[in-house]
């Protein structure tokens, strides 16, 4: 069973449980997604991808494709239309990953060298799978180490600098009673959204409608506009419903296919991506290598800190996972350190993935803290105690709120942690043996400019418009809850408009920043609003419209640390004989803004907590050295988390609602899994008195480093 609740009871709209607006659409089918649109004449796309890592294609052999039934043209680089790459877009140059078939290179495995159109989506593929491409094939490297002599320091970025620093290093370790130097890894990991990549592309009336599934219809559509030299005001982008997008769903393959096809011939065509393609196309998380030092008094009080994270790129576009950047503001220390280091490859372009940068990080620090905690004879939530800074330790900025040890106390109570013994391998359960750990989580507070438009209809109802993605995380309900308190107003009297680009700019739905910044954008509309209705007068037929606009705002703001918090505990049981770890329980408190809809909050929380398992035992996708290809890129080859691994996994908060944001909203998506994998590491530490430093802890690994002996321990 797993449960949720809140510290405190808060009325009105917001903090009370609704189930989702649009669950019965989707429970019955009436739910739209991407994929499942209507047209006259609809014809489908197939991509057809590389076999060879790096070269050139030599030739495509169309004509034996083009005589198939139903196919109606095959796309390449010498007759694809010709799109536009020089531009800044949302986040600066776009990767030349998705401007594809306009060159005869190959820049890694599955690259689209082709887009095969047909009358039905089986001859597409049959016509795809038959089609012949000669290469002229060239040497790659795929083999990630952090020592690759091609290893680079980039540059700093929006998200934030590459290195920082702060006081002496080497003279406080030096000093340091009790040293830490710990090397961990992560290995690449897929975002594996449970809808595929699609879009449906048209042309209607002179202007080009793309119905896609995406973390962001008003990106989506300026990207297309820039890239094929469009009038913004032309270009509509719909994304109705999203099968889950974890970071993946950005503009890809499929979105710029089906518009080059369309345009083409001249009629409605979708692209859907395969569970396969995915695994080339749509990014993933970079495998990371993580070099952890930590120096601290005999009291654990830290001295020296440093983080040095490795992660890889591709050689076409530059993409940071910023691992090192996890500690920034978590733990004080006299002198703080961190770097990042990346190693171009002949692989494709990494992104964002849940929790950028915190996840993998996460692992690796709050493991090193763990170690810490047991040279110093101190328990692990002391020792995070003793370590709490009063303001940002690098930035030296003042915190919007700071509760993590509130998220420990709470949690240490509810999981029972009192009593704890700290010696390792000494408790069992016939051949199984039983160990506890934690780990702290944060992920940083961020909003965007959005605009918003509620209206007061002359029937007494409400409608409001923002430009939101609604990507399974319940967003239509939370701003239908943030729109009826601000409104005063019923939450069943208020309709929500979402995922359209025709209605204006809004955040996209990634940085856990989305309800933050419309909810934003909706309170401040919506209370302008019911200050013109109290003046009273009739409502007329086209009712009463207020605007919203939040980009001045938010450049007002001042500079605060801002993040939400949490602390993970878990129990596993490691089998003496085979390996095998299982999770018993999980238990997750979270200090992250005012909950505004209990039942998706929680949904959010354990969702992230399950991954975090899922991380720490079993993700983990392999690339052949020889190919440069993924091994076993599929749901067979590539384990998740199913259901007989989840246990019981609680979710719990504390009150913490921002004080500089007018819901007092913080952020939820990417929390529930940072630290997850290390609070799970940390407990197979306890339960066999054997580290594991490198993701997933797989049984071989375990049986590799000894668990049996561990077992023997056993008082």
């Amino acid at each position: 069973m797993t449960t949720t609740t809140h510290a405190t009871p808060v009325t009105g709209a917001v903090g009370t449980a609704h189930t989702r607006v649009e669950g019965r659409d989707k429970v019955t089918g009436a739910a739209r997604y991407a994929g499942e649109f209507r047209f006259d004449e609809l014809a489908h796309g197939w991509l057809a991808l590389s076999t060879v890592t790096r070269g050139r294609i030599r030739s495509i052999e169309t004509a034996p494709v083009l005589a198939m039934p139903g196919v109606l043209a095959v796309l390449h680089h010498g007759n694809a239309p010709r799109v536009n790459t020089d531009y800044e877009g949302i986040a600066g140059k776009p990767d030349p990953s998705i401007a594809i078939l306009q060159h005869d290179r190959v820049a890694h495995a599955g690259w689209p060298v082709a887009l095969v159109v047909a009358e039905t989506p089986e001859q597409a593929r049959e016509a795809a799978e038959a089609l012949v491409v000669e290469y002229d094939e060239e040497p790659h490297d795929v083999a990630f180490s952090a020592g690759h002599p091609d290893a680079y320091t980039p540059g700093d970025s929006p998200l934030g600098a590459a290195d920082t620093s702060k006081g002496d290093l080497d003279a406080e370790l030096a000093a340091s009673a009790v040293v830490v130097d710990a090397e961990y890894t992560t290995p690449e990991e897929h975002h594996s959204a449970l809808e595929p990549h699609a879009t449906t592309a048209r042309w209607d009336g002179g202007r080009l409608d793309v119905l896609d599934s995406n973390q962001s219809t008003v990106f989506t559509a300026m990207e297309l506009a820039n890239m094929f030299s469009l009038d913004p005001a032309s270009v509509r982008v719909r994304s109705e419903h999203v099968g889950g997008g974890f970071g993946s769903k950005l503009v890809r393959a499929n979105q710029v296919g089906a518009v080059m096809a369309a345009t083409v011939l001249q009629r409605p065509v979708r692209v859907v991506m395969t569970r396969r393609q995915m695994f080339s196309l749509v990014g993933y998380r970079s495998p990371t290598a993580q070099r952890v030092r930590l120096g601290a008094d005999t009291d654990g009080r830290l001295r020296a800190f440093d983080h040095q994270g490795a992660s890889l790129t591709s050689t076409v576009h530059e993409f940071v996972e910023a691992c090192s950047g996890y500690g920034r503001a978590m733990y004080d220390a006299d002198a703080h350190r961190t770097t990042t280091r990346l190693v171009p490859l002949d692989v494709p372009t990494p992104t964002f993935m849940r929790a950028p940068g915190e996840a993998p990080g996460s692992f690796a620090l709050e493991s090193a803290l763990d170690e810490l905690a047991e040279k110093c004879g101190l328990d692990p939530i002391e020792l995070r105690a003793r370590n709490e800074p009063e303001v940002g330790p690098v930035s030296g900025l003042p915190f919007s709120s700071h509760n993590l040890l509130a998220c420990f106390e709470d949690g240490a109570r509810r999981f029972g942690w009192a009593g704890r013994d700290p010696r390792p391998g000494v408790r069992r359960d016939g051949r199984w043996l039983l160990g506890t750990g934690t780990a702290a989580s944060t992920f940083p507070v961020i909003a965007g400019p959005s605009t918003a438009g509620v209206t007061a209809e002359a029937d007494g109802t409400f409608t409001v418009r923002i430009n939101a993605s609604d990507i399974g995380t319940g967003a239509r309900t939370a701003l239908t809850l943030v729109a009826a308190e601000a409104l005063g107003a019923e939450p069943a009297d208020v309709r929500v408009h979402i995922a359209d680009s025709d209605l204006g700019l809004a955040m996209f739905a990634g940085g856990s920043a989305g309800t933050r910044s419309w909810a934003w954008a909706v309170t401040r509309a919506a209370s302008e609003l019911r200050d013109r209705l109290a003046v009273g007068g009739a409502i007329p037929p086209e009712g009463i419209t207020v605007r919203s606009d939040t980009s001045e705002l938010l450049a007002t703001l001042a500079q605060k640390e801002r993040h939400s918090y949490g602390a993970q505990f878990a129990e596993v049981a490691v089998d003496v004989t085979t390996g095998e770890v299982r999770v018993r329980r999980m238990l997750g408190v979270f200090a992250a803004g005012r909950i505004v809809n209990p039942l998706t909050a929680r949904n959010q929380f354990v969702g992230g907590m399950t991954w975090g398992l899922s991380m720490a035992l079993h993700e983990e996708a392999f690339r052949d050295q020889a190919s440069g290809a993924t091994v076993g890129g599929d749901l067979a080859g590539y384990h998740v988390a199913a259901h007989a691994d989840v246990p019981s996994i609680e979710a719990h908060w504390v009150d913490d609602p921002d004080p500089d944001d007018p819901v007092g909203i913080k952020g939820i998506g990417e929390i529930g899994i940072v630290g997850g994998a290390a609070a799970i590491a940390n407990a197979v530490w306890h339960a066999t008195g054997v580290r594991h430093r490198h993701l997933p802890i797989r049984p071989d690994r375990v049986l590799e480093a000894g668990v049996a002996a561990a077992g023997e321990h056993d008082a």
